[in-house]
């Protein structure tokens, strides 16, 4: 069985429609999504049930890694659930860069909750199929995705800032 746990909970002051929007859009969204300093390019942004995001990260020295997100369940605006993985240019899954018992699946599961014209996105997932050596991995490396994503989310705060 699955587990999946709330990794990361953030108010934003921007409606519901312009979060889930800012998710979900290409150019809106390689704006903002990654580490501080990288640059994301997105070669495909198909936001629909079995649709494919794929793009390349580069890092401030050159480095590029390619993800992809395999859309499971999109309900504008309310959630969004999707497989994510490492890839090659084509959008074959492959092994972690950093870590060669990170799972090859992590399922993120979004919600958007709008109250008084701000936006609560909560954030959780977990791997998929994973053995027993990449939970142990996914378990270590923890706090260093929180923190990750709470630079992410950094900048989808100031990136939402600058819309309104």
């Amino acid at each position: 069985m699955e587990t999946f746990e709330v990794l990361l909970t953030r108010q934003f002051t921007a409606p519901r429609e312009l979060v889930f929007k800012v998710w979900t859009e290409a150019e809106h969204f390689s704006k903002w999504w990654g580490p501080q300093g990288f640059s994301l390019e997105i070669s495909r942004m198909d936001v629909r049930p079995g649709g494919l995001f794929l793009g390349c990260q580069k890092s401030p020295d050159g480095m590029s890694m390619w993800g992809k997100f395999v859309y499971q369940e999109v309900k504008a605006p309310e959630k969004l659930v999707y497989v994510q993985s490492f890839s090659d240019e084509q959008g074959n899954t492959v092994r972690a860069p950093f870590n060669p018992n990170w799972p090859l699946e992590i399922m993120n599961i979004l919600t958007f909750t709008e109250e008084n014209g701000n936006t609560t996105v909560s954030f959780s997932g977990g791997p998929v199929n994973a053995s027993e050596e990449e939970l142990a991995a996914f378990e270590a490396m923890k706090p260093m995705v929180k923190q990750g994503f709470e630079g992410t989310f950094e900048q989808l705060d100031q990136y939402l800032a600058e819309r309104q």
